[in-house]
């Protein structure tokens, strides 16, 4: 007969996550948010992750859909365990929907956890970062990306220039090469722009923050990298972090 027992201890359990546990609402189709979050977070804060249901192609009216299982999806993040911060993984979806809807969405299934997104997250970069003027560059449709450059002017951003690589599918936004990204960016940049913003959770832009920023001489924005400066700030964490472009360098 199989003997069982409960070891008797005497331990200190160990605090996960003590310097923030951040949720993250990531799409279904999502390849790399998740991964390039992780690789930019800092020691001691941790990213848990669900999943929302989207749908392939890119398209406004897919992304809107999205909005009735975002609730489901942020409920589903250590229920029952205090959640520093929340994050919604999509920037087209934020555009499309609005950030007040995701938030209240959000809320329905977690009241009161302070909530970001990367629309929001860059805006509040570029304030940070002292820019008025920015270009932009995209993996999206010429659809996706007219609906984007007016919602940062109507927020009182002058978008000078915007430019997408034409995709209307995530994994195909993904696989990307970082250095055609990075060359795309110095072409697109504009001689009297403050800084150059890159859209979309979905592409490995992470990489080469650094170098596009030594050859364009300015600022870099990265969904992403807004993201982890953003949901940092909203936890309290108030260090530099190097290697991801001078917005992560110093605590803001």
């Amino acid at each position: 007969m199989t003997q069982s027992e409960i070891i008797k201890h005497d331990i200190s359990l160990d605090t996960i996550a003590p310097f923030g546990r951040i949720g993250l609402i990531a799409l279904a189709t999502d390849f790399n948010s998740e991964q390039d979050l992780r690789r930019m977070y800092p020691e001691g804060v941790e990213v848990f992750t669900n999943r929302v249901l989207n749908a392939n192609p890119v398209t406004l009216e897919n992304l809107r859909n999205m909005a009735g299982d975002i609730s489901r999806a942020a409920g589903g993040i250590l229920p029952g365990f205090r959640l520093d911060a929340m994050i919604y993984c999509c920037t087209s979806g934020t555009v499309a929907n609005g950030a007040k809807k995701i938030e209240a969405l959000i809320h329905q299934s977690c009241p009161g956890i302070p909530v970001t997104n990367p629309v929001s997250a860059a805006l509040a970069a570029f304030t940070h970062l002292g820019a008025k003027r920015i270009s932009v560059l995209t993996p999206y449709t010429e659809e996706v990306n007219l609906e984007m450059a007016t919602y940062f002017n109507k927020h009182g951003i002058d978008v000078i220039n915007i430019a997408g690589f034409g995709y209307d599918s995530d994994i195909d936004m993904t696989a990307i090469p970082p250095m055609e990204i990075s060359a795309a960016a110095s072409n697109v940049i504009a001689d009297d722009a403050d800084l150059l913003f890159i859209s979309c959770t979905a592409i490995r832009a992470s990489l080469v923050i650094e170098s596009i920023e030594q050859t364009i001489g300015m600022p870099v924005v990265t969904s992403n990298q807004a993201l982890v400066w953003h949901s940092l700030k909203l936890v309290g964490y108030a260090h530099g972090i190097a290697g991801y472009g001078s917005l992560l360098q110093a605590p803001g």
